[in-house]
């Protein structure tokens, strides 16, 4: 259904919804479809929570490298609830209306939060490059104090360049047609809907972009080099096995969240490519944020330990009550 508004001393009318299209598949496949994105959600929120209750109960846990994948899984669990529910209601109930406003918080948080993973991602890779190649001066390089810094410039650096965008945003106004051709309000299939001059917010984004986010991204592929020629010169072969494990899981991560984030920019928004790109907005939306704690912290010795402990611990009470 079609919500318009009429604007005062004009004769036009703006829409104040927007329709969200989603996945156009056969109508027996939603309820498979759904069961699949309910099971990624569950999985995705149960892995997260568990890696942040295990950083905050246990001791041996409380470093730098920990720091960063609480603050990892923490992120996670809040993109993902941004985007999943929503599309789980949409499957379920086939209403795929959403406000304007609604639409534009939506871009609002999606935008935050892509822009803090990406980094996110860099400090990571910054933080496993000084532990390699610089493990005599790591503690003083990067110590708690410096993380929370860091965390800090992440945090407000990304929520005032995405208030600034959204600002901007919410000045457009929207006409006929109102479908967006996707599962959630990103920036592109928003503004192409605006039937008011998109110049700005486009030169303000590109700008922004080219600061913020190029920067991160140049930094993470630089660390990772620089890692893997070190791992090339330690002269162990059971040190250069390891350290190159822990180096190939972390490059998974990354090579996952930016080949489909730029693959899913890069392509032309055509018909013919409109399904393969809402397959690879997947990838970066969803799939990292369930993959993220199984590789970058489940598959980590130490909180191996920490998670039996858990386990040992909850046994133990168990056997007690009975």
């Amino acid at each position: 259904m079609h919500v318009m508004e009429k604007v005062e001393g004009e004769n036009e009318t703006y829409v104040t919804q927007f329709i969200l299209l989603g996945f156009e598949i056969h109508a027996e496949l939603q309820p498979l479809l759904f069961l699949l994105f309910l099971v990624i959600y569950i999985v995705t929120m149960a892995g997260n929570i568990l890696i942040i209750a295990l950083f905050v109960t246990d001791q041996h846990l409380h470093t730098t490298m920990y720091f960063f994948l609480g603050n990892l899984s923490y992120l996670e669990i809040s993109f993902t609830s941004i985007i999943l529910p929503r599309v789980l209601v949409s499957l379920l109930t086939g209403d795929g209306n959403i406000s304007v406003t609604g639409c534009i918080t939506q871009f609002y948080f999606l935008s935050l939060f892509v822009g803090d993973e990406c980094y996110l991602l860099a400090l990571m890779s910054y933080d496993w490059y000084l532990a390699i190649r610089k493990p005599l001066h790591y503690t003083a390089l990067m110590n708690v104090r410096i993380c929370l810094q860091l965390a800090a410039v992440s945090w407000m650096s990304g929520f005032m360049i995405i208030t600034i965008v959204t600002c901007l945003m919410s000045q457009l106004h929207f006409c006929d047609p109102n479908e967006i051709n996707y599962f959630l309000c990103d920036f592109t299939p928003v503004i192409k809907l605006s039937c008011t001059d998109t110049s700005l917010i486009t030169l303000v984004t590109f700008i922004f972009s080219s600061i913020y986010t190029l920067p991160l991204f140049l930094l993470t592929p630089t660390s990772y080099i620089c890692i893997i020629s070190t791992i090339l010169r330690i002269p162990s072969t059971t040190g250069r096995r390891k350290a190159f494990f822990t180096c190939y899981s972390h490059l998974t991560v990354v090579t996952i969240y930016y080949g489909t984030l730029i693959i899913f920019y890069m392509l032309p928004d055509t018909d013919t490519l409109r399904d393969l790109n809402k397959v690879f907005s997947l990838f970066y939306t969803v799939l990292t944020s369930l993959v993220n704690p199984l590789i970058y912290s489940l598959r980590n010795k130490e909180v191996k330990v920490a998670l039996r402990k858990v386990i040992s611990k909850y046994m133990a009470l168990i056997e007690i009550e009975t």
